[in-house]
């Protein structure tokens, strides 16, 4: 570290996303409270432009990389990859969520700006390169997504929800910040890359004691990412939360959370990588089996698509597991293709569960191919991904994470792995015979018009699905080269 503490110009630049989200989001709130209830409805789009110069940002700053701010935060292509990819799930959720807020007579400002300051927080976990750093993102984020939880606080299903998520929420982080403070003081340092120089060197700590820190920060990554045993909060908070919030906590924390597991395991502990891989085998494993076995008793689709996280989780950390440069690159990929095809299902869950969320069982969508073809087509697209069938998103991202397990030797993980992936075919499979071959009843019978904002968010997502099933390289050559090394 230098001894000049002033920021540079660069240095500004490079966190220009996440000032741009700040002051975005702090407008919305000054001028919810101060304009006409008339004039409220430019705030949705006020969210969305400064989503999309934040995106903007993000890509200019690639052009500058390196660190920022002491080291806090280091700007490089995993920090861009990550940071794109939560900038337009949180898109996506103003795109997705416009029309229920309409619906459920909820419309408010506050929540296009919780939504905007929870990827601010995603984004400074992306880019942080210090254990501080990591946490204070993690809580900007988490807090907002607490709100949002329970953002229609006449509904007890939401209220439910917020306390459960904010309870276990914070019992989780007690975990990680006490393994924040164990590395601190076995190594005198919370940079990532100072805490890895202290490890390798000769005067490194005994492993019981880095071992412990590593397990703690584990438990806290843990929950974030719901993977067993630290899963059980999700399908609860997914089952109660609205259901654009469902559809952005299922992708956009999940995915700055496997960031810094990602650059925390990598970096800071990758030489005891030996030590915790049997560990996070044995999670990948569990989490697996877990979410595909409980997803396979569900009758609501929301809570199903809960446990279908879960099991996703549980394949991404099949490539934490193979702790090489092509498991990186195969995560990010799987979390990206994951991202939009999880979204795109949720949000047509969003569209067809109509006011106070009444048609959220997975036989009320018996017809829908009849009645409205074009949103039953985009489901069944997602759906398509989230089992690996070709030409989709989710097909290459699988392929990359089981290959990337096969040349780190864990066939048994793969073998498995595979195994529950076709448990998984059952009860996505079970939704489009619904769709397709049922006969349709009462809750198709008065769907609306497709909100032009939904379109939007379905299409988009429905799109990116595709592109990354057909031209996979676009993402995969990007985070090859952007994987830690």
């Amino acid at each position: 570290m230098g001894d000049n503490f002033f920021p540079t110009g660069a240095e500004y630049f490079r966190i220009l996303p996440e000032m741009i989200l700040t002051v975005a989001g702090t407008l919305i709130m000054f001028f919810e409270a101060v304009l006409p209830e008339s004039a409220k409805r430019m705030l949705g789009p006020l969210s969305v432009a400064g989503l999309a110069a934040a995106l903007c940002a993000a890509l200019a700053a690639n052009n500058n990389p390196g660190p920022a701010f002491q080291n806090m935060l280091v700007i490089d292509g995993f920090a861009t990859f990550f940071r794109v990819l939560v900038i337009a799930v949180g898109l996506l959720a103003v795109f997705g969520s416009t029309e229920y807020l309409r619906r459920e007579q909820s419309t408010g400002g506050e929540f296009y700006a919780l939504i905007l300051f929870s990827v601010v927080g995603q984004c400074v976990m992306s880019t942080a390169n210090e254990l501080i750093m990591i946490f204070i993102g993690l809580e900007i984020s988490s807090i907002a997504t607490y709100i949002l939880a329970g953002y229609l606080r006449d509904d007890p299903r939401n209220n439910e929800s917020a306390l459960k998520y904010f309870l276990l929420g914070s019992f989780a982080t007690a975990f990680l910040l006490y393994g924040i403070a164990w590395i601190y003081g076995i190594t005198g340092s919370t940079n990532l890359v100072e805490i890895r120089r202290v490890l390798i060197s000769a005067a490194a700590p005994p492993l019981v004691l880095t071992g412990t820190s590593a397990a703690l920060m584990f438990v806290g990554f843990g929950f974030k990412i719901s993977v067993a045993p630290f899963q059980i909060w999700a399908p609860d908070v997914y089952q109660g939360a609205p259901a654009p919030v469902a559809a952005f906590l299922s992708v956009g924390p999940k995915a700055a959370a496997f960031a810094i597991l990602l650059r925390v395991f990598t970096t800071a502990f990758g030489s005891i990588a030996v030590r915790w891989e049997p560990f996070v085998w044995g999670c990948a494993l569990a989490t697996m089996i877990v979410g595909n076995f409980a997803a396979l008793q569900q009758s609501n689709i929301k809570r199903m698509l809960a446990y279908s996280s879960i099991a996703h989780a549980g394949y991404v950390l099949v490539a934490v597991t193979a702790h090489s440069d092509v498991g990186g690159a195969a995560a990010m990929f799987y979390l990206a293709a994951y991202a939009f095809t999880n979204f795109g299902a949720f949000a047509v869950v969003t569209y067809f569960s109509r006011k106070g969320e009444k048609y959220v069982s997975i036989d009320d969508f018996a017809g829908l191919a009849q009645r409205q073809p074009a949103m039953a087509a985009m489901l069944a697209i997602f759906l398509m991904s989230l089992i690996g069938v070709p030409l989709t998103g989710g097909f290459f991202g699988k392929f990359y994470i089981f290959k990337a397990a096969l040349d780190a030797d864990l066939v048994w993980l793969t073998v498995l792995g595979l195994l529950n992936s076709a448990v998984a075919a059952f009860y996505y499979l079970r939704i489009l015979v619904v769709m397709y071959m049922n006969e349709p009843g009462a809750s198709v019978a008065d769907l609306p018009p497709v909100d032009g904002a939904m379109k939007i968010a379905v299409y988009g997502s429905a799109v990116a699905t595709l592109v990354l099933g057909i031209f996979p390289s676009l993402v995969l050559d990007f985070a090859s080269k952007a994987a830690l090394k």
